[in-house]
């Protein structure tokens, strides 16, 4: 089977083998093109050479005599003077006339040649703007294209589903989001009424009602920060303000905020860490990181279990940090798809979470504009973030 067709035949995987087959490079089109000049020149040398011989050279004189006797009707002797005089005579122009001439049309035959070239390449692009599904082909000797182009059509469909995907959630979510608001509106609404409706009611059901309505309003509020959220993330680019932090004693501060939100739940955090773990990055940054990585331990892990935080530096020049949470698993088909944006799993849905999708989204571009990874397992009823940051940052 030729290397083309095996190729050809490689599906989804083809695109990325055939960038890294030794022949997938310029030569074969090299060498076309070479040869193809190189047998017009020899043509064009032995055009010119046979002229030479066959006009200059004697070896037919006499043939060209007696045309001049028939066409135009001369004696023998003045035929060969008219012959002798120019043809012979102005061999040098004849010559020079020839070769540039023969040239011209080497040159032109070339050109046109190479125009079926760029034509080919011309409809390549033309189907790759079309967004067509089929693989775009090209002759055999293009195959370096060829491959170009199937990579750019590759990597086009994957951003459009990509985006397709990202507005889908979006839209969903903002679908969600407007469907959540309602409940937490209409029993401020409904409290609301009953305080205005009956005046009279006791101290401690006034209390009751202006409690839940707050409580209510805080969470309204909460989903509208969401919605801001959402357009600050797709209008700003995160940047980053870097400067020599203690990643171990910023980690003691994020939980310390976050102890009153695990008390109420029943959740107790471990915090198991060496000594200072010094790394240049943005403080601000990393603290929102653990700061949703936090959130998120504490909206799906169960009530009354263990959260274990984790940092430590492994190697020379890392340090990695764990946040490790029991509660429901995470389908192993979902964990890739985590940290996409506006991604939330399906039973966040009818949680009083009220995520957005957006956490674990911007956690992971300030983990990777750090210079840093971001994973998730899960796995026995324990799922574990873990994030891996350089001590010198990203430069």
């Amino acid at each position: 089977m030729s290397i083309r067709g095996t190729l050809r035949r490689s599906g989804g995987m083809g695109t990325k083998l055939r960038t890294k087959d030794k022949k997938t490079d310029y030569t074969v089109f090299q060498v076309k093109i070479m040869r193809r000049f190189c047998a017009s020149a020899f043509f064009s040398c032995a055009v010119v050479i046979g002229l030479y011989l066959f006009l200059w050279k004697n070896r037919a004189g006499d043939w060209v005599v007696g045309l001049l006797q028939s066409w135009m009707g001369l004696e023998h002797e003045d035929a060969f003077l008219l012959y002798h005089r120019y043809f012979r005579g102005f061999r040098e122009a004849f010559f020079a006339a020839a070769i540039l001439l023969i040239f011209s049309l080497l040159l032109w035959y070339l050109f046109r040649w190479l125009t079926h070239y760029f034509q080919e390449i011309n409809q390549g692009i033309d189907r790759l703007l079309a967004e067509q599904g089929e693989d775009i082909r090209l002759s055999p000797e293009m195959l370096p294209f060829e491959v170009k182009l199937n990579t750019a059509k590759d990597i086009l469909l994957q951003r459009e589903r990509e985006a397709r995907t990202a507005e889908q959630r979006k839209n969903e979510l903002v679908v969600y989001l407007a469907h959540d608001i309602r409940t937490p509106l209409t029993s401020i609404i409904g409290y609301l009424n009953l305080l205005e409706q009956m005046p009279d009611l006791p101290d401690k059901e006034k209390a009751k009602y202006i409690r839940i309505s707050l409580e209510k309003t805080y969470r309204l509020e909460q989903m509208i920060n969401e919605f801001f959220e959402i357009t600050r993330y797709n209008t700003q680019q995160i940047k980053l303000s870097k400067k020599q932090v203690d990643l171990r004693y910023l980690l003691e501060q994020v939980i310390d905020e976050h102890v009153p939100l695990f008390t109420s739940r029943g959740n107790y955090v471990v915090f198991q860490a060496g000594k200072p773990l010094q790394m240049y990055g943005d403080a601000d940054k990393l603290a929102r990181v653990f700061n949703n990585l936090l959130k998120n331990a504490a909206a799906y892990s169960e009530a009354g279990t263990e959260v274990t935080v984790t940092a430590e530096k492994t190697g020379a020049d890392i340090i990695t940090t764990s946040v490790s949470t029991y509660g429901k698993p995470i389908p192993k088909d979902k964990l890739d798809i985590l940290f996409d944006k506006f991604y939330r799993l399906d039973e966040a849905r009818t949680s009083n979470t009220g995520r957005t999708g957006l956490g674990l989204a911007i956690v992971k571009e300030i983990v990777v504009l750090h210079g840093g990874t971001i994973t998730a397992d899960s796995s026995h009823g324990q799922t574990t973030f873990t994030v891996r940051l350089p001590v010198a940052g990203k430069s």
